[in-house]
Parts: structure tokens; C-alpha cells; sequence
């Protein structure tokens, strides 16, 4: 079994549906299974295009895990401890939302969630933490109590926008995070880690829609059980239309202009 593992959409139609084409690509190998990790919307101006598709991933053959952003979006809890810019983007994804996405938003269930059809049981799906959905994981500090107490033996994260992620095996603790040629990033990258029976991780994919780890393509993943083995990818896509729609939408500039410098 082979899964999609994105996370952190934000609303960026334009990284979605090249992280689609560049998974289903000979490249990346395909993918049968679809997990998305959360904050689909909030940020970008595309909320109602980028849900539509996530809705067509249903069944047996999908997990969707809601965010914070997801949460506040469709009116479940407030704004309150949102910064400014955060807070303008999530009242006007909640006033642009059909009432189809809305109540399919306030459906999608909290993590951490078991994924269908899953083999020996290894892996499961959170959106800040297999503790809590609102944690943030950025630090060996932060994931050394999760990376215990998690029930299988890998969790799949997001929430931070920073792709890589965290490992132990029996005494062994490290830091997991792909390297990719700065100067070279006009094409679709990817780099392996292996994930052997008798380790256990935290993995984010990194952020599709608005990456914070200085590389402005969207970033997603590939699990492949069979394997034991995690792939780390990142697409470029056409930011300058991401952009535009921000601004057409009259979305907060700072929204638009970050997208060029990954942070």
C-alpha cells in the first residue's frame, strides 16, 4: 500500500493540484491511498475549489483529519489566539464557503485516526500531535513525550508547515530532515528515509499550500509499507496565480508575498 500523505493546504488550489499530478506522476510511482492531515483552508483564496477535491477522496481509500484552521473556518471555535492576518483569512474563508463545504468541514473528525485498510498497524494520522491537535512539534524537546506514548509506532503530522520529522530506536534519538540542492528547485525532488519495524517516528510532510521551511514548493509525502519507507517530496508550482488570487481576493498582502520565500 502506497499513501499520499499531505497536510496544511491552506486554501492554495494551485500547489494542490500540482502535488496531485506530481504523486500520480512515474516520478513519485502513484499512490493508492489519499492522507490529509489538516488545514485545508484558512490563508488562500481558493477554500471552496481546494475542499471540493478533498471531498472526492472518500471511503475506504481516504482519511481527512481536521486542523485548527479547519475548525475556526467552519465556525467551530473562535479566532481567539489567531494573529491578525490569520484571524482576517479565516472570516473570510468562513463567509466564502458553500454551506456543502461547511457542514462536510465541521464532519471531519480530530485525530490522531487509524487509516483504512492499513498494514500491521504502524501507522496513524494527527494534525499537531498524536497527544493533542493544537500541539506544535518543532524540536526534539517537543517530540521526545508523543514519540513514547503514541499508539503505533509511526504518527503522521502537521501543523507546523516544516517538512522532516523525529525517530527513535531503542536508545537512538534523531532529527529527520531532507536535503534537497538549494540553487536547483525547478523541479520535483524527493528524498528517502526508511521507517524498519522496530523504530518508531514523527513525520510531517511538510506544507503543500504555504511551506515555512525556506523551499517555496509544495511539500508532501509517500508512505510505502511494504517498503518501510517514507519519501519526502517537494513540486514547484505557479505561485504567481496563487498569489494573483490572493490579491484579487483582497487577502491580507503578507499572505501572498510569503509564498515566494517559503516562510
Amino acid at each position: 500500500m502506497r499513501a499520499l500523505v499531505l497536510s496544511d493546504i491552506h486554501g492554495n488550489l494551485h500547489a494542490l493540484n500540482a502535488v496531485l499530478a506530481a504523486a500520480r506522476s512515474s516520478s513519485a510511482g502513484g499512490f493508492d491511498q489519499l492522507w490529509n492531515l489538516g488545514d485545508m483552508v484558512g490563508y488562500g483564496a481558493r477554500p471552496n475549489e481546494v475542499l471540493d477535491i478533498m471531498r472526492s477522496f472518500a471511503g475506504r481509500d481516504a482519511i481527512h483529519v481536521r486542523g485548527n484552521h479547519d475548525r475556526v473556518c467552519c465556525g467551530l471555535t473562535s479566532s481567539q489566539g489567531f494573529n491578525p492576518v490569520a484571524s482576517e483569512a479565516a472570516a473570510w474563508t468562513r463567509m466564502q464557503l458553500t454551506p456543502t463545504n461547511r457542514e462536510w468541514l465541521r464532519s471531519v473528525p480530530m485525530g490522531p485516526i487509524l487509516p483504512p485498510l492499513q498494514s500491521r498497524g504502524r501507522a496513524m494520522c494527527a494534525h499537531g500531535s498524536p497527544l493533542h491537535e493544537d500541539q506544535y512539534i518543532v524540536s526534539m524537546r517537543d517530540a521526545w513525550i508523543p514519540l513514547q506514548r503514541m499508539a503505533t509506532d509511526i504518527t503522521f503530522f502537521g501543523h507546523t508547515h516544516v517538512q522532516g520529522g523525529f525517530s527513535q530506536r531503542s536508545q537512538d534519538w534523531a532529527e529527520d530532515f531532507p536535503s534537497y540542492d538549494p540553487d536547483d528547485r525547478d523541479k520535483l525532488d524527493q528524498c528517502a528515509l526508511a521507517v524498519p519495524t522496530g523504530s518508531r517516528h514523527l513525520i510531517n510532510p511538510g506544507s503543500v499550500g504555504q511551506p515555512r521551511d525556506g523551499d517555496w514548493r509544495a511539500a508532501f509525502a509517500i508512505y510505502d509499507d511494504a517498503a518501510e519507507q517514507v519519501t519526502f517530496m517537494r513540486t514547484p508550482y505557479d505561485i504567481a496565480a496563487a498569489q494573483a488570487a490572493i490579491r484579487e481576493a483582497r487577502l491580507p498582502e503578507r499572505l501572498a508575498a510569503r509564498l515566494a520565500s517559503g516562510r
